[in-house]
C-alpha cells in the first residue's frame, strides 16, 4: 500500500483529498500545524481509519518532517499548508512569508535531504491562479507571467519559483499545480461562498466587494483533488499544471446561483440579501486558466457543474452545521482586509 503525505490536510481541499486518497486505498499521513483554519471536524468521517494517521507538525520544523519521511517513506507527498485567505495578507503579510514562504523551503530542505534515498518520492506544490494577477482578457496558461497584486499571492508566487528552482538545481522529483478558486464541504466560511451559505442558514444580508463585478473562474473541490491525483500518477518533474473549470461567474452571478439552490430547498428570512461592502485594496477584477495541458496530457476533466456543485456545498452545510462550533464567531463575521 502506498503511503501519501498531505499538508495541511485539516483544512479544506486538504481534507477533501484525503477522503479521496483514501477511497483509493492510500494510506494517508496528514500534517498540520493546528492553526484557525484547521477543524478536525473535518476529518471525523475516517479520524479512525486504519489506513490514516494525523501529525500535528509545523512545515518549518525541517527536523521533524524529515523524521516523518524515513519512518513513513511515502511515496509522494502533496503540500497544500498554506495561509490562503487574501483579507488576512492584507491585515498582516507576516504569517505568509513564515508559513507560505519559508515553510515550503524548510519542506523542500527536507526533501531534498530525504531523496538522496528515495529518488521516486515526488513532491506535488499546490498553489493558485492568484499568482498571475488580473487576467482581464483570454486564459493564463502555465507560461503566463507571475504578476501577484496581494501578499497572499506573492507568497505563493515565491513558493512556487522556490520549488522549480529546486528542481532545476538538486534534481529534486517536484512540480506545481495551480488551481483556480476552489468551493465545496469543508470550506472555512472567511471565503465567499461558505460565509454565504452561513449567513442565508443565519438569516444576514450577503456582503458583496464593490459592485460584485469580480469574476473568478470556479471548480468544485473533488474535481479538484482527482486532478491531483492524476498529477501524483502522471505528472512530469518540473512541470506546472492548471488546473480550472474553464468556467468563470462574477460575484453576482454567484449569489444568484446560490440564492435559487437554497429558495428550492431552504426556507431562509427577509434578511437575506445583497448588500454591497467597500471593496478590498489590490482587488483583481479577474483570473481565468487555460487548463488544456492536463487536460491534453493527463486526460483529466472537471465533472462538476457550478450549479451542481453549488447544490451539493449547500446541502453540506445546512446537514452539518456543528462544523462552525469549531470555528470562533469572530472568524466568520469579522470584516477584514480593509487597511490600505
Amino acid at each position: 500500500m502506498q503511503k501519501i503525505i498531505v499538508t495541511g490536510g485539516l483544512g479544506f481541499i486538504g481534507s477533501n483529498l484525503i477522503k479521496i486518497l483514501l477511497k483509493k486505498n492510500f494510506y494517508v499521513i496528514n500534517l498540520d500545524k493546528v492553526t484557525y483554519a484547521s477543524n478536525f471536524y473535518n476529518i471525523k468521517n475516517f479520524n479512525k481509519n486504519k489506513k490514516y494517521k494525523f501529525i500535528k507538525c509545523d512545515l518549518n520544523n525541517g527536523k521533524k518532517l524529515l523524521e516523518i519521511f524515513k519512518k513513513y517513506k511515502p511515496k509522494g507527498v502533496f503540500n497544500l499548508a498554506a495561509e490562503t485567505h487574501v483579507d488576512r495578507s492584507i491585515d498582516g503579510p507576516k504569517v505568509f512569508i513564515e508559513n507560505n514562504i519559508n515553510g515550503t523551503f524548510s519542506l523542500l530542505e527536507a526533501f531534498k535531504k530525504y531523496s538522496k534515498q528515495n529518488k521516486s518520492l515526488k513532491l506535488i506544490h499546490v498553489s493558485t491562479d492568484e499568482v498571475y494577477g488580473d487576467v482581464l482578457s483570454g486564459r493564463s496558461s502555465e507560461g503566463h507571467s507571475y504578476k501577484p497584486s496581494s501578499p497572499y499571492a506573492a507568497s505563493k508566487a515565491s513558493s512556487d519559483h522556490l520549488v522549480f528552482s529546486y528542481v532545476r538545481t538538486y534534481g529534486l522529483n517536484a512540480l506545481v499545480t495551480n488551481c483556480s478558486n476552489n468551493y465545496g464541504p469543508r470550506q472555512h466560511p472567511e471565503k465567499l461562498i461558505p460565509k454565504l451559505i452561513y449567513n442565508i442558514l443565519n438569516n444576514k444580508n450577503l456582503p458583496i466587494y464593490g459592485k460584485g463585478k469580480n469574476s473568478r473562474e470556479w471548480i468544485y473541490v473533488d474535481d479538484h483533488c482527482e486532478a491531483l491525483v492524476k498529477v501524483l500518477k502522471n505528472g512530469k518533474k518540473g512541470e506546472f499544471y492548471n488546473i480550472g473549470s474553464n468556467k468563470n461567474l462574477n460575484n453576482k452571478d454567484v449569489v444568484k446561483v446560490l440564492l435559487s439552490v437554497a429558495k428550492a430547498n431552504f426556507k431562509f428570512g427577509k434578511n437575506v440579501k445583497i448588500k454591497f461592502v467597500k471593496d478590498r485594496p489590490g482587488h483583481d477584477l479577474r483570473y481565468a486558466l487555460n487548463s488544456s495541458k492536463i487536460i491534453k496530457k493527463l486526460g483529466w476533466r472537471p465533472k462538476t457543474s457550478f450549479k451542481k456543485g453549488i447544490y451539493k456545498t449547500f446541502f453540506w452545510y445546512m446537514k452539518n452545521q456543528k462544523y462552525y462550533k469549531n470555528i470562533s464567531k469572530s472568524n466568520i463575521t469579522k470584516r477584514i482586509g480593509i487597511k490600505s
